[in-house]
């Protein structure tokens, strides 16, 4: 699969150890940065890996700040993009089998780094469930405009 990563500042260290988890289980990784923890601002790393996923170059993507908030937030203004802050597995169960969520967003301050790693397993290898869901999806996408 292919994967689109960022951070912040807060959420250097752990994209950092992601970054190399998901090349260890085979996935082609692109790091969009940034290349150090000095301090940036969250959005412009978000607008980077959602537009990724919505043009196509990314099958998914992951973020990592402070909480997980403010980087889901700023990648939903991308037209396309469905990102959820997942702070356990359970959360990216549902978030790709109900939502067909296209991004998720994690938590570098408040979430251990091997929860992370499972959080990611599971919103990685959970299919979009369809059915009743698929209509919801497609209102939520109608609200763009």
């Amino acid at each position: 699969m292919n994967i689109s990563i960022a951070s912040d500042h807060a959420g250097f260290e752990q994209k950092q150890a992601l970054r190399d988890y998901l090349i260890e289980r085979g996935h082609a990784v692109a790091d969009r940065g940034p290349d150090s923890d000095d301090r940036v601002d969250y959005p412009d790393f978000a607008a980077l890996v959602a537009r990724d996923v919505s043009e196509g170059k990314a099958d998914a993507g992951v973020l990592v700040c402070g909480t997980g908030i403010g980087m889901a937030v700023a990648a939903n203004k991308i037209h396309g993009i469905r990102a959820v802050n997942c702070i356990n597995v359970q959360f990216a169960e549902l978030a790709r089998e109900h939502n067909n969520a296209n991004v998720v967003t994690l938590s570098g301050r408040f979430v251990e780094l091997d929860e992370n790693k499972r959080i990611l397993d599971a919103f990685l290898s959970t299919g979009f469930g369809g059915g009743r869901h698929a209509g919801r999806v497609e209102k939520i996408m109608a609200l763009e405009g």
